[in-house]
């Protein structure tokens, strides 16, 4: 076989690809394992959402290629759930685009920003495909640095001391995966203004902003945002829909534009019965979120007691769908610590290390693990 391509020297298969494949084999050679490591939710979509999926499967252009800027009902409800619950004003016609989901996002905005050479402000820690997909485009991954002391929101002063005339995105991800901090309006103005003036764009990860938070935010409701700003979302979190792939970018209509000639190469467009599914879903009432929080509440509250077992600390005030959690020793491995525990109890929770040297000495769990569960894992710490 001939030789691959070079860029693939600068990444490795996605560290849950791995992990996962691992675990299965362990559940194949008969060992319990409970997995609290990945974020894929557990629970079912509304009954409205799966109803909408069927009834659109006898449209007459159901089976079609459809527009690869979605249905104008689709975008329309988009710009709608961004004004009631984040109060945004979106054109529909220019500054949403639907996607394929929002982990397909970054790489479209990649590949429509970044040449060999431009550096990407990628948080640390971080989601590692931010990372990835920069060293993909052949571009240089700049990290900065997040640390509990300032609840893990970024350091302007070294921001302000930084040479970023070679930055094209920085990327952001508020509520903060892993650590689960979150939205500061603050920390939106001050990035906003600090991107205007170094001409950066600046693309907020937004899928865990329903997740056991005060109040929803965005960062394009901030003023001057969309001069600077984009937003990706997801379904997948705050709808039980990660399977369906349907996620959003929204904002600033030139960026929208040069994703579009990406994104417009890479697929087809969405399947109809997808997209109706999904306007149903964003129709949801509050107390769809309230209802599914009152679930992640009571898992978070058991989850707190197994991370008590195992002597870690959880971050306080954290929201979203994980728990980010700190080693009782400073310079214990996580990836270490996670092993053990795989390998013993047959418990799988996350290293904090996959998420960039930021993360050593934490570990995450998921809440996408039913409470009998839960409890099934106290157990194997108490015998």
């Amino acid at each position: 076989m001939k030789a691959t391509a070079n860029r693939l020297a600068s990444v490795q298969e996605y560290y849950f690809s791995r992990k996962l494949r691992e675990v299965a084999q362990m559940i194949k050679a008969g060992h319990p394992v409970i997995n609290m490591g990945i974020g894929s939710p557990d629970l079912q979509p509304h009954p409205k959402v799966i109803e909408s999926l069927r009834q659109a499967l006898n449209h007459p252009k159901a089976h079609m290629y459809q527009s690869y800027q979605g249905i104008p009902e689709l975008r329309a409800a988009i710009s709608s759930f961004y004004k009631k619950h984040y109060n945004v004003d979106l054109d529909y016609q220019n500054e949403v685009l639907p996607l394929m989901g929002s982990k397909e996002g970054i790489m479209h905005i990649s590949m429509a920003f970044l040449n060999p050479g431009d550096q990407v402000l990628i948080p640390n820690p971080g989601y590692p495909t931010y990372a990835s997909v920069t060293q993909l485009m052949e571009a240089e991954v700049v990290l900065y640095d997040l640390e509990a002391q300032t609840r893990w929101q970024p350091d302007f002063k070294s921001l302000e001391a930084m040479d970023t005339s070679k930055v094209k995105i920085m990327w952001l991800n508020y509520p903060h995966m892993p650590t689960g901090a979150d939205a500061k309006i603050e920390t939106f103005d001050r990035l906003i203004a600090w991107a205007k003036e170094r001409d950066i764009l600046l693309v907020n990860d937004n899928p865990y902003s329903f997740v056991l938070t005060q109040k929803p935010q965005s960062i394009l409701s901030r003023p001057g945002a969309k001069e600077v700003t984009v937003e990706l979302n997801s379904l997948s979190k705050s709808f039980n829909m990660a399977g369906w792939r349907v996620g959003m970018l929204s904002g600033k209509a030139a960026v929208l534009k040069e994703v579009l000639k990406v994104k417009s190469n890479m697929d087809s467009g969405m399947f109809y019965g997808l997209q109706q599914g999904a306007i149903a879903a964003l129709e949801m009432s509050p107390d769809w979120f309230s209802k599914l929080n009152e679930i992640y509440q009571r898992r978070r509250s058991r989850m707190e007691e197994l991370a008590n077992k195992l002597g870690v600390k959880i971050e306080p005030e954290s929201v979203g769908l994980f728990l980010w959690a700190k080693l009782p020793e400073k310079n214990l491995d996580s990836e270490a610590f996670i092993d053990k525990i795989l390998q013993e109890q047959h418990v799988f929770i996350t290293p904090g290390t996959i998420f960039g040297n930021g993360g050593a000495g934490y570990i995450r769990f998921s809440l996408c693990v039913p409470e009998t569960t839960i409890e099934e894992a106290i157990k194997r710490f108490e015998s």
